[in-house]
């Protein structure tokens, strides 16, 4: 997964919040465009639209950009720098069985995941499936045995420690199957594991999951209009061969596209824009 684009009203507290307390660097600031993310690698992308207004919490969107850290000691360190200068912003914690996950929303209204993943040979795979659960994780005892001296001196500090990548992205969408129809089907993703028609989640690779939808909140939802939130989701595919393959596979499906040589972009079901390009 590439970086999230996020369309905020207010630019500055949005910087303040995604660079000295998720401790994420910020990368670059040219006018209303700001950058951040870990050493040459973009995490969030903010861009100034305060034009715009929030958008219903019923409507289709982003459920969480999920933030995926190297090391428990770079991710208890990002947990304590958010704890200690907006610890409102914590909304919950979980053992997921593949990995272990801290939840927060920022300032305006974003939702984030920070994570780590457990070795993959931890994982359980049953019939194709994934198994993950809902388990209870504990953060004051996540942050006793994990954050070090130095992690508590680099989140006093706003700095971070270790490498960070957009681990998955989730998203709010108004059913289940059309997802499916689309992210599966279409797109080219793999499901990984599904929870009736509240919930799919798909990978590539075999990993857990590089993106999820649910209707946890956005149930019946259609396609979303102008706001602030969620503005891009970018996925990154190995080659230009495998850009070129998908172009063709969604031409197959009509799905519209807009290509501009280096990228692949088109809307989901909802206006969720999904821009996809080569690495490298």
């Amino acid at each position: 997964m590439g970086a999230v684009t996020l369309r905020v009203g207010d630019l500055d507290t949005m910087i303040r919040y995604y660079r000295d307390a998720v401790t994420l660097e910020l990368l670059s600031h040219d006018g209303p465009v700001a950058v951040l993310g870990r050493g040459t690698t973009p995490i969030v992308i903010l861009e100034h639209a305060p034009e715009l207004k929030h958008a219903s919490p019923r409507d289709a969107g982003l459920f969480h950009t999920a933030i995926l850290f190297d090391t428990r000691e770079a991710l208890a360190t990002a947990i304590y720098s958010i704890a200690s200068k907006h610890p409102g912003t914590f909304t919950g914690s979980a053992d997921h069985l593949v990995s272990e996950a801290f939840y927060f929303t920022d300032p305006e209204g974003n939702g984030i995941e920070l994570y780590f993943d457990r070795d993959r040979s931890k994982w359980s795979w049953v019939h194709g499936s994934v198994e993950m659960a809902t388990l209870h994780l504990d953060p004051n005892a996540y942050l006793r045995e994990h954050l070090t001296e130095g992690g508590a001196d680099a989140a006093a500090s706003g700095t971070g420690l270790g490498d960070a990548v957009v681990g998955h992205v989730h998203l709010s969408v108004g059913d289940v199957a059309s997802a499916r129809e689309f992210y599966v089907e279409r797109l080219g993703f793999e499901t990984t594991a599904e929870m009736g028609d509240q919930a799919l989640f798909v990978s590539a690779g075999g990993y857990h999951h590089h993106m999820a939808m649910n209707t946890w909140n956005s149930r019946g939802a259609g396609r979303r209009g102008l706001a602030l939130g969620l503005g891009k989701v970018e996925i990154v595919v190995p080659s230009a061969d495998d850009l070129g393959d998908l172009g063709e596979r969604m031409g197959h499906y009509r799905v519209a596209t807009r290509d501009d040589g280096l990228t692949l972009a088109f809307d989901d079901p909802w206006a969720n824009l999904v821009v996809v390009r080569a690495a490298g």
